[in-house]
């Protein structure tokens, strides 16, 4: 329902300033603009999904090897300790914890090809014990805040792109992003858990939660004994070995447990072409509705209003400029990433503002994208709390993006 509000206004808000540009302004170009928003998102859409059948296949393949052979039972029953207090509603040991386990993982390493496949997969698992099919659990809430908080530890592709457009230190933003999805993600659990009722006062999970806290601490100082080169191939060489390392594991776990594993990981690939085209019609939505309010000139609006209300309030504006990436985030990872580069053209790598564009990208994660395709993968129509989640986890890492940057940078 939250969606369908949200969907709708993204259309009357853009109509009515394009209206107002065509009218006053005499602009021409803005609703021409705006179709060809819509077509060429659409055929975005269709590509994204298409692009997906072959990642989803491969990973979902993968994941049903892993449930025969025993391993995502076994990750489960490891983590049944906090996981049983983040999911209440989840029996203890079922194997949807060691798949949102794996999900998890892959998003920390900045893994996004990988991370969807298995976030779908435990979607899935999570709708198996869903009472009310249309509706979504508070499993399946928490489970998606955890998502779009975006917890990552190694933004590779940021730092890549600072590198090709001149950063004198690439690598420069690694520790602020680490801190603001940090806070991000801590934001995200802690208001999802207010909305479900979930006591966090207890010693399992507040010994989970300063344990992550210690290891983000460890790797911050490792990687600041580090230069950017030894950053970039440590980072990198992590992520292909442990996802190289992952997929090994789960074959000769399914050889151990005698299984067939070409016939099991072909039927969890026929999953993944499923999976891909029940996804299109749902991309398509969220999609041409984020290209019809940016191509209005609604966004530009938006970002004019909040400097105006700063600089009557006597703040600093200077982080308005790159406010845009943080309002596109929620809404399109793509166009969030165009904008982040865009200000780094505009602005310079190494300026404030090109700085704090890369943190907005790298603190949180696509939220409405992500709501879409998950919940439109299972048939979810009623989002309940999770809309208001997952945007209040997006607000706590752009605040803290914000602060994070003058801290390091102004």
């Amino acid at each position: 329902m939250v969606l369908n509000y949200i969907w709708i206004s993204f259309f009357i808000i853009a109509f009515v300033v394009a209206l107002f540009r065509l009218v006053l302004m005499g602009d021409a170009t803005v609703f021409p603009a705006m179709m060809d928003g819509t077509f060429e998102m659409s055929k975005k859409a269709f590509e994204i999904s298409i692009g997906l059948t072959g990642i989803l296949s491969l990973w979902l393949g993968v994941m049903k090897i892993g449930e025969r052979g025993g391993v995502i039972n076994a990750l489960a029953r490891g983590l049944s300790p906090v996981f049983s207090r983040l999911f209440p509603d989840v029996p203890k040991g079922h194997p949807v914890t060691g798949s949102i386990f794996m999900n998890i993982a892959a998003n920390m390493l900045g893994l996004d090809n990988a991370a969807t496949p298995l976030g779908l997969k435990a979607m899935e698992q999570l709708q198996t014990l869903n009472r009310k099919k249309d509706t979504a659990s508070n499993p399946m809430i928490m489970f998606l805040v955890l998502n779009t908080s975006g917890l990552t530890l190694i933004p590779v592709s940021i730092m890549a792109y600072r590198a090709q457009l001149g950063a004198e230190q690439p690598t420069d933003i690694f520790i602020p992003i680490l801190l603001a999805t940090f806070f991000s993600t801590l934001a995200g659990i802690v208001v999802t858990s207010i909305y479900q009722k979930i006591n966090l006062l207890n010693l399992k999970v507040l010994f989970a939660l300063l344990g992550a806290c210690a290891m983000v601490s460890a790797i911050i100082w490792g990687f600041g004994q580090m230069d950017k080169q030894q950053i970039n191939l440590f980072s990198t060489s992590v992520a292909n070995i442990l996802l190289m390392s992952i997929i090994v594991a789960f074959i000769l776990a399914g050889v151990w447990r005698r299984i067939n594993v070409y016939d099991t990981f072909i039927e969890g690939a026929k999953e993944g072409f499923q999976t891909a085209v029940r996804i299109i019609p749902y991309l398509v939505a969220i999609l041409v509705g984020v290209a019809v309010f940016r191509a209005s000139g609604a966004m530009d609006l938006v970002v004019g209003g909040i400097r105006w209300a700063v600089a009557v309030c006597g703040g600093s504006t200077d982080f308005v400029e790159a406010l845009p990436t943080a309002l596109m985030k929620p809404l399109s990872g793509a166009g969030a990433r165009g904008i982040m580069i865009d200000t780094m053209t505009t602005y310079g790598a190494d300026s404030f503002v090109g700085r704090l564009s890369c943190i907005f990208q790298g603190s949180t994660d696509t939220t409405f994208y992500v709501l879409a395709v998950y919940f439109g993968s299972v048939g979810i129509r009623h989002t309940r709390h999770a809309v208001a989640c997952g945007l209040l986890a997006d607000l706590a890492g752009v605040v803290a993006a914000i602060g994070i940057c003058y801290l390091f940078f102004a």
